[in-house]
């Protein structure tokens, strides 16, 4: 199997299942990973064989992406801010919304670097606090998760990437375990806001792969974390300090809500598709 026919074969099976343009960034970045080669050097050297043991990789890669599994986690990476992650099925794949809320950080960061301090709930992947860290050097990142698989795979991250992020494991719902966690500046969070009734209408490749605890929270307690979240950053978020989050399309008005009714100001910020997917508060 030539290179050539090698793209042909993988872009037909994805066009069954996904769009013309869907298939072929899927195809373009399976090739890649499986070659080690871009796609113009691909081009130039598209009649040169692939070996056997590509081709078995290939043939078991398109098997499962045509059951619907993340190419992300076939391949184990994912890229955010220009960054690659490892990630796997403990974590959820970081989207191109968060990459717009750690912007929106960035953007607002008015504080001295080098007393920065921020705190992550719900680590995840680690992309929102590796991806500051990175972005904020001299700035104290610590990032909590209660999951000791997803906060290994963020560890991970962390260390490959360069970024001396704090990493604590524990339930952040649970109010004793604040005492764990220091008083800082920002505090941001991307945590579960998709409502259980959502899943009948979500796509096969985040339902049947992605982590539920990481996702979904009750259909009568939609904004639970935010609750905690809200009473978590009276008590730790230092004068002047901001919480920036990501929120669910529908529920922004809500949450918003929440959060003025704490005595905190609040602004929506609508994402790159017209969307209210982001929060900001401040007291």
């Amino acid at each position: 199997m030539t290179t050539q026919e090698a793209t042909y074969f993988l872009l037909n099976k994805l066009r069954t299942i996904c769009s013309d343009g869907e298939a072929s960034e899927i195809t373009d970045w399976v090739m890649e990973h499986l070659t080690g080669s871009k796609k113009a050097e691909r081009m130039i050297y598209k009649h040169a064989a692939i070996t056997s043991q590509e081709e078995t990789t290939l043939r078991q890669y398109a098997d499962r992406l045509l059951n619907h599994e993340p190419v992300q986690y076939i391949l184990q990476e994912s890229w955010f801010c220009g960054l690659k992650f490892y990630v796997d099925e403990h974590v959820l794949i970081p989207r191109p919304e968060t990459e717009e809320l750690v912007e929106w950080i960035i953007a607002n960061c008015k504080f001295p670097v080098d007393t920065l301090s921020i705190l992550d709930i719900g680590s995840g992947s680690g992309c929102i606090p590796v991806s500051l860290k990175r972005r904020l050097r001299k700035a104290e990142v610590w990032s909590c998760d209660i999951s000791e698989d997803a906060l290994a795979v963020a560890k991970k991250n962390a260390e490959k990437l360069g970024a001396a992020v704090n990493f604590l494991q524990l339930d952040f719902l649970d109010r004793s375990n604040w005492t764990q966690l220091p008083a800082v500046n920002i505090i941001v969070s991307n945590p579960p806001y998709v409502p259980e009734k959502d899943k009948a209408t979500m796509q096969p490749n985040v339902l049947q792969y992605e982590p539920h605890t990481a996702l979904f929270v009750p259909d009568n307690d939609a904004l639970l974390f935010y609750k905690a979240i809200a009473a978590f950053g009276k008590e730790k978020l230092k004068p002047g300090g901001a919480v920036y989050m990501e929120i669910h399309e529908s529920l922004g008005e809500a949450t918003s809500l929440l959060f003025r009714e704490q005595g905190y100001q609040t602004e929506l910020k609508k994402d790159m598709q017209g969307k209210d997917r982001m929060l900001k508060a401040v007291i």
